[in-house]
Formats: C-alpha cells, sequence, structure tokens
C-alpha cells in the first residue's frame, strides 16, 4: 500500500485489497487520518468500520494542527463505530456528546511490576553509581514530546543535585538536535541517549522519577507503566488526568521549568520497598488479558449487529 501522504493512490489500493479479502472489520488507528482508510473501507463494502481516536492536538504545531482541525470535520463520515483510548482523545476527535467506546491501550501488568533485582542489575549495566539521582523519560523524539523543555528542567536540576542523572529512551528525527541542546549546556555525560529499549521493565525500575512534558497526548501509555513501576510521576497539565491510575501523578505547567525542577528536587527516591507495594486494582482496566478479551467480545457483538 502507498504512504498515506498519496491520498489517492492510497485510498485506490486500500478498496483494492479490502475487496478482495472480503474483511467484514477495518479498524483505523491513525487518529484524524483515519478519514481515507475509512473511506476506502465504505465503498469496498466493509460493513464493520471503526475510527479509533489516539491523540490530541498541542500547541506549537499550527500546520499539523490547521490539517487536524480539517480532517476531524469528516471524522465521524465514514465509521460506523467510533473507539478512544481516552475521553479525552475520542473527545477531540469525535465531538463532545459523541457516540464512541473507551478502549484502554493496556499492558502487561505482571512484566511492569518492580523488582529490586532488575533494579539493581539494570544501574550497574547503565554504568549508574551509588544511589545517584536517575530521571527518566520515555518518548520519541519528536516535537510533541517537548525534549527541548525537558533539557531546561534537567539543567536547573542539574545545578543543584550534582548526582542528577536523565535517561532518555527513544529514538526519532529531533534526536540530532536534543543533543546539541544537552552539548550547549555543557550536559554531556549527565543526560544519557539509551535509544529503543526492548527491556523497558527494568529501566523503568532503574528510574527514580518519570517525567513527561508532552505538548499533548491521548492518553500516555509510559505514564501506566511507569506508574505500574511504583515511580513518582510528573507529567504535564495538557495530559489528560485519566492517565492518573495511582492518584499520585503530579500534573505541572510546560511554561515554567523552575516548577519542574523545584518538584524533581523536593523528591527522594522511592524506598524499594515502597515500590514493590503497587496494587493491581488500580490498573484492571489496563490489563491486556482483560481488554482483549472485551475487543473480542465488542467486535462479534459489531459483526451480529451488522449482520
Amino acid at each position: 500500500i502507498p504512504p498515506y501522504q498519496h491520498v489517492f493512490a492510497y485510498q485506490r489500493e486500500l478498496r483494492r485489497l479490502f475487496c478482495q479479502e472480503g474483511w467484514q472489520i477495518v479498524q483505523s488507528h491513525i487518529n484524524a487520518l483515519s478519514v481515507f482508510p475509512l473511506h476506502a473501507a465504505k465503498n469496498a463494502g466493509v460493513p464493520v468500520r471503526i475510527a479509533h481516536s489516539h491523540s490530541t492536538s498541542g500547541k506549537g504545531e499550527y500546520a499539523k494542527n490547521a490539517v487536524k482541525a480539517f480532517l476531524k470535520m469528516q471524522a465521524n463520515r465514514y465509521p460506523t463505530h467510533r473507539f478512544a483510548c481516552s475521553q479525552f482523545a475520542g473527545e477531540w476527535l469525535f465531538g463532545k456528546g459523541a457516540d464512541f467506546d473507551v478502549v484502554y491501550n493496556a499492558i502487561e501488568l505482571d512484566g511492569f511490576s518492580f523488582s529490586a533485582e532488575a533494579r539493581a542489575k539494570t544501574r550497574a549495566d547503565l554504568g549508574l553509581v551509588g544511589d545517584q539521582f536517575v530521571i527518566g523519560h520515555v518518548g520519541r523524539f519528536t516535537t510533541q514530546k517537548n525534549h527541548g523543555f525537558l533539557i531546561d528542567v534537567f539543567d536547573q536540576v542539574a545545578k543543584r543535585r550534582d548526582d542528577a542523572v536523565l535517561l532518555l529512551v527513544g529514538a526519532g528525527e529531533a534526536e540530532a538536535s536534543v543533543e546539541c541542546l544537552v552539548a550547549e549546556r555543557g550536559l554531556a555525560g549527565r543526560v544519557r541517549f539509551l535509544g529503543q529499549r526492548a527491556d523497558m521493565p527494568d529501566v523503568y525500575a532503574a528510574f527514580d522519577a518519570f517525567v513527561l512534558p508532552s505538548l499533548y497526548e491521548g492518553l500516555c501509555l509510559v505514564g501506566v507503566e511507569a506508574q505500574r513501576s511504583g515511580l513518582p510521576c510528573l507529567l504535564s497539565d495538557t495530559i489528560t488526568r485519566e492517565v492518573d491510575v495511582s492518584g499520585e501523578c503530579l500534573f505541572l505547567p510546560i511554561d515554567d521549568s523552575l516548577v519542574w525542577a523545584d518538584a524533581l528536587c523536593g523528591s527522594e527516591a522511592r524506598v524499594d520497598t515502597d515500590r514493590a507495594a503497587v496494587g493491581d486494582a488500580p490498573f484492571a482496566d489496563y490489563d491486556i488479558d482483560r481488554q482483549a478479551a472485551r475487543l473480542a467480545e465488542k467486535y462479534l457483538e459489531l459483526l451480529r449487529k451488522a449482520g
């Protein structure tokens, strides 16, 4: 299938594929851009067409936001049903009062439980010394994730705490520019770029605090993962409070780096026994086994009704 930027070829090939395979359900996860595949699905006669909202919009991305605003006007035209990863994301794409199901992104709960053994091993593997204060961030290097602001925050933290280290997990087109900013601030060596990781539960265990100053998020599943690992979480106040599973997330403004630095320097690293005490009950909606079963039941229900 051609990339969606080639709109007409993209829709033509999708329609051909949908007709050829005869699929009864097409579910699109590309937010406002779902207009295009679901238009093709409708033309191919697919009876169940689901638009799934995973994101919103934020300050600064003017051109992208203009396109999103235009496409949102068609968001309810082609789907027969609507899903969203949060109430906030659903209302953003489909409108307040629209009929949609919240289907939370899910994780393997046991996999993200804190392990003191994993913490010690991972910190040793990363070359962390003693009780260094480790601030962690997980996210693609894009404008949305607001890495420049995060470096501003850590610059202030580093001036107050000699033991502070910032670990950045992820990859993306803006990584090189962030590396340059780190060098300009004289923070090379104290800000570490870990790239993509396949051992995220262990990496979370190595953190002492988790930060996510995103310009916008549909929900931010990494915040749920971090909470499951027992971490104190500092999130931007543009993120929906629905992500606050533990009831202990701190939501801070993204126009004041000093507030973030104060919060980080005012908090102490969690004791291992405290982090191990995170219970399952608050995370029930994010249990992948439970959500997979619920989604399967929903598909069967929709097929019966389309019938």
